[in-house]
C-alpha cells in the first residue's frame, strides 16, 4: 500500500482546515486506497492547540487514515531523539535549526520531512492554515486527485495520467518527482496595500527580488506576474501536464514531493523569511526532474493578525529577508541551472554535495546589491508614509544585523544539508512520539 504523509503545519487557530484536510486524507484512501499519515504540526499556543485537540478527537474514524497531532514539545522529543541518534557534531544547533523559537516556513516542513520518513512515508503533501479547497458543485476540489496518481512513477510511465505531456524525451525515464499546483484568491505575499497605494513603487519594491543585473522588460514580467498565483478564475475542470514544473508556477500550500527528494535535500530553515520553503521546486526544475502541474488551485486568504501593527512589522521583516536572501539564492539557481542533470546520481536522485558546495560559494558574495536593495526600500518605505514610514525607520538601525544575516541564513542551510541524510536515516528508526499510535 503507497503510505504517504498529508501535512498541515500551523501557527495559528484552524479547526476548519483541520476538518477539511481530514476530508482530503479521506479523499485519498477512498479513491487511491492509499494509507494516509495526516500529520498537524502545532505550533499554536496551549489554549489554541487544545482547542485542535478536541477537533482532532472529533474527527470520524477513517478506514486508511491515521492522524498525528504533535505539538512543538512532542516534536522537539522526536527531533531530539533523531539528532542523538545520528550522532551530529553539533547538536544543539542542529536542534535550533529544525525547531526555532522565531517563523520558519523551511524549518517546520523540514520537520514534516523527518516525520515522514519516522512514518515509513513515499510522499509528503503540504498544505497550509491560511487556505481553503475550492468548490465545485458543492463538492471540495482536493490536489491529492493529481498528486498520487503519477508520483514516483517513471514519466514515461505517468503520462497515463495526464491530460497533457510537455516533456523531452531525454527525461521521460526519470521519476515525476513533484506534483503541484498554485491557489487563486488574494496575494501570496501581503504587499496589496502597497500597490493600492503606488503603482509605481509597488513594482519598485516587488522588483528587487530580480537579480541586480536583470533587464527592466524582464524585471517588469517579473512583477507583473509575483506572488499572483493562478489569478481569480474558479475552478471549472481537470487538467494537468507532465513537464518540468516551472517553479513560479506552483504554491507550497499546493504541492507533493516525492522522498527522494526532500530526504536528499532539506528546505532552507531562515527564520523569519517569506519564500524560505520554495528550494525544491528550484531544485526539481534545474536538476530536470519531471513532475506533474495541474489546475486544483488552493483559495488563499490573509489571516487577521497581519492587519495589526504587530502584524505588519512582522510580515514586512520577513519580506525584506525575502528580498535579502535573494542575492544569495540567484546564484545557487543559477549554478544549479548550468549544472542541470548532473545534480543526479546514478540513480537519477538529487546529489547533496554540488548544491553544499554551490550554497557555501553564495556566502563570499559581496554584499553591496544588498545594501542597494536596502536603499531602495528605505527610499519607497518613506514615500509610502504612515507605518511604512515607521518601518523603514526601524529598519534604519538593524540594517548591518540584515545583511550579516542574509548570509548566515546560508551558512545555516549549508550545514543543516550536509547533516540531512544522517539526520533522516535516524528519524526512520526514531518513533514520532506524543501524538502518533
Amino acid at each position: 500500500m503507497n503510505r504517504v504523509c498529508l501535512c498541515l503545519p500551523t501557527n495559528r487557530a484552524c479547526p476548519a482546515t483541520i476538518r477539511a484536510i481530514h476530508e482530503e486524507a479521506a479523499y485519498a484512501a477512498g479513491h487511491f486506497g492509499a494509507d494516509v499519515q495526516l500529520l498537524i504540526l502545532d505550533s499554536c499556543d496551549d489554549r489554541t492547540r487544545a482547542a485542535h485537540a478536541r477537533v482532532v478527537a472529533q474527527l470520524p474514524t477513517t478506514a486508511g487514515v491515521t492522524v498525528h497531532h504533535l505539538g512543538e514539545e512532542a516534536q522537539a522529543g522526536f527531533l531530539r531523539r533523531a539528532i542523538r541518534r545520528a550522532g551530529l557534531p553539533e547538536p544543539g544547533r542542529v536542534l535550533d535549526l529544525l525547531l526555532p523559537a522565531p517563523v520558519s516556513y523551511g524549518s517546520c516542513t523540514d520537520r514534516a520531512f523527518l516525520l515522514a520518513a519516522a512514518l515509513g512515508c513515499r510522499s509528503v503533501h503540504r498544505r497550509d492554515s491560511d487556505s481553503t479547497y475550492q468548490l465545485r458543485h458543492g463538492e471540495k476540489v482536493f490536489p491529492v486527485h493529481h498528486e498520487l496518481p503519477a508520483l514516483g512513477l517513471r514519466a514515461a510511465d505517468a503520462s497515463a495520467h495526464v491530460t497533457v505531456t510537455d516533456l523531452d524525451p531525454a527525461h521521460t525515464g526519470r521519476p515525476v518527482s513533484l506534483a503541484g499546483a498554485s491557489f487563486i484568491g488574494e496575494l501570496s505575499v501581503d504587499v496589496g496595500e502597497i500597490r493600492r497605494l503606488d503603482e509605481g513603487i509597488y513594482h519598485d519594491v516587488v522588483g528587487l527580488w530580480a537579480p541586480a543585473g536583470c533587464d527592466p522588460e524582464a524585471r517588469h514580467r517579473l512583477v507583473e506576474e509575483s506572488f499572483t498565483g493562478a489569478g481569480t478564475t474558479p475552478f471549472t475542470g481537470d487538467h494537468s501536464t507532465l513537464t518540468l514544473v516551472d517553479p513560479m508556477r506552483v504554491d507550497m500550500c499546493n504541492i507533493a514531493l516525492h522522498h527522494d527528494v526532500y530526504e536528499r535535500i532539506p528546505l532552507p530553515p531562515a527564520t523569519d523569511t517569506i519564500g524560505s520553503d520554495y528550494f525544491l521546486t528550484h531544485l526539481v526544475h534545474d536538476a530536470t526532474l519531471p513532475g506533474v502541474l495541474h489546475n486544483r488551485h488552493i483559495e488563499n486568504f490573509h489571516t487577521p493578525e497581519r492587519r495589526t501593527d504587530a502584524g505588519f512589522h512582522a510580515y514586512q521583516t520577513r519580506f525584506v529577508k525575502f528580498l535579502l536572501s535573494m542575492l544569495h539564492f540567484h546564484h545557487v539557481y543559477d549554478r544549479m541551472t548550468a549544472a542541470g542533470a548532473a545534480l543526479l546520481d546514478d540513480r537519477q536522485r538529487v546529489r547533496a554535495e554540488p548544491v553544499v558546495a554551490f550554497l557555501r560559494e553564495s556566502t563570499a558574495l559581496d554584499r553591496t546589491e544588498n545594501v542597494w536593495r536596502l536603499d531602495r526600500i528605505d527610499t519607497a518605505y518613506r514615500k509610502l508614509g504612515g507605518r511604512y514610514e515607521e518601518f523603514a525607520e526601524r529598519l534604519t538601525h538593524r540594517r548591518a544585523e540584515l545583511l550579516d544575516r542574509a548570509r548566515r541564513d546560508m551558512d545555516d542551510f549549508a550545514l543543516l544539508t550536509e547533516a540531512w541524510p544522517a539526520l533522516v536515516d535516524a528519524a526512520r528508526d526514531t518513533a514520532p512520539g506524543s501524538g502518533a499510535p
